[in-house]
């Protein structure tokens, strides 16, 4: 039985930050076990050009603590009116890594995202010719759409045609929650893959009413029935490249989860590398979670493979019940739970 495990060290394709005194509460947990993170751009406003994601870039590198070995990749908010000369300006300096498509009204602050794909076309005919991925939050928005149908839906209503109009186009189909996502990244061309969150390996929707409403169960899209939970875990622990690592770590304060309407986000960035440690280990699939965790999501992005390393060892560790942060609480994932993996050393 494996007792340490030394993988190149990760980094985390879907992360939000947060801003102000949350950013500086957080960061520091992503920077521990991640050499970089692609950093979600819905701040209030979102980053919508090379300028903003600049400063909040230079704010992220502030809020780190001293000594940290971290690379923030920022990324673009597009809404209806992205200007493609930005675009091109912007990833040509290096200020944007990819570019990230909200349907209006899918998740936290995406009230300015995007109502019809067709408005961001020429964005898009640009980020094709550029060679720029293109992140996803794959769900409609329409009130008539079941919340448990939204990505199954867009997935037949906007994905495969974006795929057929846009088919040089990379895109990455985030925090994937159902079979459905799984088998369409499984099933199309090398330009297409998905991030896989902890808790959509570890959770079905049955967590968030566990003996009463659980709030911090509740994220978007949210944890869907188990035999999607089991479709998730075999793709993430498959070996295919199409697959790779991306918290969609989420921190919103106690009281803002525990409120008559509650945020949805799930703060996993403390303990997510010994989470998906003991999915690959309960799957028996250790030995293809560095390819996972550290190569799958670089050489999607076309970025080279970090060189140092993380090592952790099978020992205990009690996820705290709250962790203080800006003045409040953050509840993390596995709150009060023993995880049986252990960051030890990053090398």
């Amino acid at each position: 039985m494996t007792e340490r495990l030394t993988i190149r060290r990760p980094d985390d394709w879907h992360v939000h930050l947060r801003d102000g005194g949350m950013l500086g509460a957080v960061a520091g947990y992503t920077a521990r076990s991640f050499a970089r993170a692609i950093v979600m751009p819905n701040l209030n406003p979102p980053v919508t050009g090379a300028e903003a994601a600049g400063a909040y870039r230079t704010r992220i590198m502030g809020a780190l603590p001293a000594g940290s070995d971290f690379t923030p990749l920022m990324t673009l908010y597009l809404t209806d009116a992205a200007d493609p000369g930005e675009i091109e300006r912007g990833f040509a300096a290096g200020a944007f890594t990819a570019a990230k498509l909200y349907p209006a009204h899918a998740t936290t602050n995406s009230a300015h995202g995007v109502t019809d794909l067709r408005n961001i076309f020429p964005a898009l005919e640009t980020m094709q010719r550029i060679d720029m991925p293109l992140l996803v939050h794959g769900e409609v928005t329409d009130p008539d759409i079941d919340v448990f149908d939204r990505e199954k839906v867009f997935i037949e209503r906007v994905f495969t045609k974006l795929v057929r109009d846009f088919p040089d186009l990379r895109i990455v189909f985030e925090h994937i929650t159902t079979a459905e996502a799984a088998e369409f990244v499984a099933s199309s061309g090398p330009n297409i893959a998905a991030t896989v969150t902890p808790q959509h390996l570890v959770i079905n929707r049955n967590a968030m009413f566990a003996g009463g409403l659980r709030p911090h169960a509740y994220c978007l899209p949210v944890a869907k029935r188990e035999a999607h939970r089991q479709a998730i875990r075999r793709a993430a622990t498959s070996g295919s490249p199409k697959f790779f690592l991306g918290t969609d770590s989420a921190p919103h304060a106690v009281e803002r989860k525990e409120s008559g309407c509650g945020c949805a986000g799930i703060f996993n960035a403390p303990f997510a590398l010994e989470s998906y440690a003991q999915v690959f280990e309960e799957e028996g699939a250790l030995d293809r979670f560095e390819a996972f965790a550290s190569e799958n999501g670089p050489r999607f992005y076309r970025l080279p493979l970090n060189s140092g390393t993380v090592t952790l060892e099978r020992a205990p560790v009690t996820v705290p019940e709250r962790l203080r942060a800006d003045g409040t609480w953050v509840v993390p994932f596995h709150a009060g739970e023993t995880l049986r993996w252990r960051l030890v050393e990053t090398g």
